[in-house]
């Protein structure tokens, strides 16, 4: 793949349609390259709602991929996830979160995390739980989300809780199971 000069450059490759090989193929190059993340996050702002999906789902490819290289991002990723309303882009910020939370994440990601007040983040998710239009998928990830950052906060417990069991009234069967899976470990 060529080199990805600028933004411009960049949503030019994602104004149409690409797949999964080929989002993995751009996430690639612009790890080699060195591109500015802080120039990619911000085209997940994008007007065009499609052209900002993509560029969160190269964003969460990339970062996913070597999440160390870009733990001094972590507050503007937070600052963002914060901020965006775009539901298909939602989904790949709290994805990153979640796996950013997970034990198995590099030391200083983690002790970055550590240094952060992650209670806004908490805050938002149980909005995105709350909030009748937030899709399937991102409701999960929020809630492991919640899940993983109950023991810093102790207030997310019982709230949480309470949200899980009512996701799983009339849910599918596999948000039913992830709401069973939590809810066993809070007992």
């Amino acid at each position: 793949m060529q080199t990805i000069k600028d933004q411009q450059e960049l949503i030019g490759l994602i104004t149409k349609a690409i797949g999964k090989n080929h989002a993995v193929e751009i996430s690639d190059a612009l790890y080699r390259q060195g591109f500015d993340l802080n120039e990619l996050m911000a085209v997940t702002f994008h007007p065009e709602k499609e052209i900002a999906f993509r560029a969160a789902w190269i964003m969460e490819n990339l970062i996913l991929a070597d999440p160390a290289r870009f733990v001094n991002s972590l507050d503007k990723l937070i600052q963002l996830f914060l901020k965006n309303e775009n539901k298909s882009c939602q989904r790949h910020y709290v994805k990153i979160l979640m796996h950013l939370l997970e034990r198995k994440v590099p030391k200083n990601i983690k002790q970055k995390i550590v240094e952060m007040d992650m209670g806004p983040v908490a805050e938002r998710c149980f909005d995105l739980l709350i909030d009748a239009t937030t899709p399937d998928a991102v409701k999960v990830f929020a809630s492991q989300v919640l899940f993983d950052l109950r023991v810093r906060y102790p207030w997310i417990n019982d709230m949480l809780a309470d949200q899980l069991l009512i996701m799983m009234q009339g849910a599918k069967p596999a948000i039913r199971s992830k709401c069973q899976r939590l809810l066993s470990y809070l007992a």
